[in-house]
């Protein structure tokens, strides 16, 4: 990326290129200076943009965990009714069989 950047600015044309053993002017530096300092920022954009997908998907597996939680509630739900239903028959069919036992019972004594 600086290279690109830096390949941008030519040197003017009555000027000699610089060799590499010179100084570089000032301006150039704060070429150099700007190029990475926008590297810098395409790269803290980047960082940026991945934690927003992150965040978005963070976002959505909170949803879904929201929709199974509401799913699951209902199934629970309807699984305490039928217990309860069926709590309520156990303790109707053993009102019944004592009902019969002593039935039975007194039949017996009364033919003993």
């Amino acid at each position: 990326m600086v290279a690109q950047r830096a390949s941008v600015i030519t040197p003017m044309p009555d000027r000699e290129a610089p060799s590499p053993s010179v100084v570089q002017s000032p301006l150039d530096q704060a070429v150099k200076r700007l190029a990475l300092a926008l590297d810098a920022l395409d790269a803290a954009v980047e960082r940026r943009r991945e934690a927003d997908r992150s965040e978005e998907g963070l976002a959505q597996q909170l949803h879904d965990l929201g929709v199974d939680r509401t799913r699951l509630a209902s199934a629970l739900d309807g699984e305490a009714a039928r217990t309860r239903r069926l709590e309520d028959t156990n303790r109707e069919i053993a009102r019944r069989l004592d009902a019969a036992m002593v039935s039975i019972q007194s039949v017996l004594d009364a033919n003993e």
